[in-house]
């Protein structure tokens, strides 16, 4: 789906797509295949990219974007699309495919503090993502379950309500969720595979994933 995107409203936005588009236009596509282990069709020019449920179909050079198959877990349609029409979306995937790498993970999850430059950023992270989680959905855990249950995540013991997404191929994010008390208010942690500082060389990009997953629940939390 070819999209006209007003990135001139906000530099922020506009430069680094301009930025990573121009990289990406000028990479191999079969190098960026082998190394983000993602199919190339060279007959069509066209990736094969899942994200958060959604597969969709990618053009090399002109980095146009379409879906072609959208099925949650509950086996209906997800009909949510951010990489066709979210700036925060489609920059993160021009990052994974121009300067990112598929690896491979043991299993373990980091926290944000633990990835590289977390540290540095955590405060960033806490507000954009654990607080916006937490006093988003901490009170509202069935609609949380049923968002997560749609998509196809795993459930967790952890926390009132945790879940394990499969945010791209191979990359998984946990969400857990504490709801208020008496004594505290709603909580949230995220949690990333530790291939993540592989996939997404700073932690900036795990931030954007935080929030393309929360923009997400908050999406379909009204179609559940």
């Amino acid at each position: 789906m070819a999209v006209e995107f007003s990135y001139e409203k906000d530099s922020k936005e506009r430069i680094p797509f301009e930025h990573y588009l121009e990289l990406y236009q000028n990479e191999d596509p079969k190098e960026i295949a082998v190394r983000c282990a993602v199919p190339y069709d060279p007959e069509t020019q066209t990736f094969t990219l899942r994200l958060m449920g959604v597969t969709y179909q990618i053009t090399w050079p002109g980095y146009e974007v379409r879906h072609t198959k959208d099925l949650g877990g509950d086996g209906r349609q997800i009909v949510w699309y951010p990489l066709e029409d979210k700036a925060n979306a489609r920059i993160l995937i021009l990052r994974y495919l121009t300067e990112g790498g598929a690896a491979p993970t043991t299993g373990k999850f980091l926290t944000y503090r633990q990835v590289p430059w977390g540290e540095v950023y955590f405060k960033q992270f806490q507000g954009r993502c654990l607080f916006r989680l937490a006093f988003g959905f901490g009170s509202k855990l069935e609609q949380f379950k049923k968002v997560m249950e749609r998509v196809g995540a795993k459930p967790l013991q952890s926390g009132d309500a945790g879940y394990e997404l499969e945010f791209m191929d191979h990359l998984y994010v946990q969400l857990i969720l504490w709801a208020p008390d008496e004594e505290f208010p709603p909580s949230a942690q995220i949690l990333f595979s530790d291939n993540f500082p592989v996939a997404f060389t700073q932690g900036e990009d795990m931030a954007v994933v935080g929030d393309v997953t929360i923009d997400m629940i908050k999406a379909l939390s009204g179609k559940v």
